[in-house]
């Protein structure tokens, strides 16, 4: 077991099923992930890390390796078979060929997006969404709105306002995809560090 992740009260099975080691050091195929208490270095890459099995009927989709396990730790309940679960970390920003290999990789699963309470988030979710769903879309940002240009029709939101089910609303979709937000901080990892300390 790692002693950082257990000290933030990672279980063992999880830290097992993410197979943690002294260094944790998460690979995604070209560049690293790596965490400490001192550095969090998340990588810009058209790669992913994976985690899990490509027969998992759910699959979870964050921005690192730390926020998957922050989140399956805190929401574990939720969640009581792990090996129904597959977990994908993108990087820093969604790649176009990030989008194709999960929706190619994962046909008719459930999807969780799992990124930050925060502007980036909700339009990371709006993107990989419609990327799975293979629906071309144009997003804006200007003065405090979002523009989202789909499906040959033009919405405007407000950028407090925008979210994956205000753009499914808008715009007529469905889809089996949701989000998960934490609620008193920016992402689950942050949560998980200020609930240990």
């Amino acid at each position: 077991m790692n002693p950082l992740l257990t000290r933030l009260g990672v279980p063992a099975d999880i830290q097992a099923f993410f197979n943690t080691a002294a260094e944790l050091s998460f690979h995604y195929g070209d560049t690293s992930e790596h965490y400490s208490e001192d550095f969090h270095k998340v990588p810009t890459t058209a790669n992913l890390w994976m985690a899990g099995e490509a027969t998992a009927s759910e699959v979870i989709v964050s921005y690192c390796a730390m926020e998957a396990i922050a989140f399956i730790t805190i929401n574990r309940q939720h969640y009581p078979e792990l090996e129904k679960l597959a977990f994908v970390a993108i990087g820093n920003k969604l790649q176009g060929e990030q989008v194709k290999w999960i929706r190619e990789k994962f046909p008719k699963r459930k999807f969780t997006l799992v990124f930050g309470n925060d502007l980036l988030g909700q339009i990371t979710d709006i993107k990989l969404a419609a990327g799975l769903k293979h629906i071309p879309l144009r997003i804006q940002h200007s003065s405090g709105k979002v523009l989202i240009n789909c499906l040959d029709k033009l919405r405007t939101f407000d950028e407090d306002k925008i979210t994956l089910h205000a753009f499914q609303l808008a715009f007529g979709l469905r889809g089996k995809i949701r989000t998960r937000k934490p609620i008193q901080t920016l992402t689950y990892l942050d949560q998980l560090k200020n609930d240990t300390y």
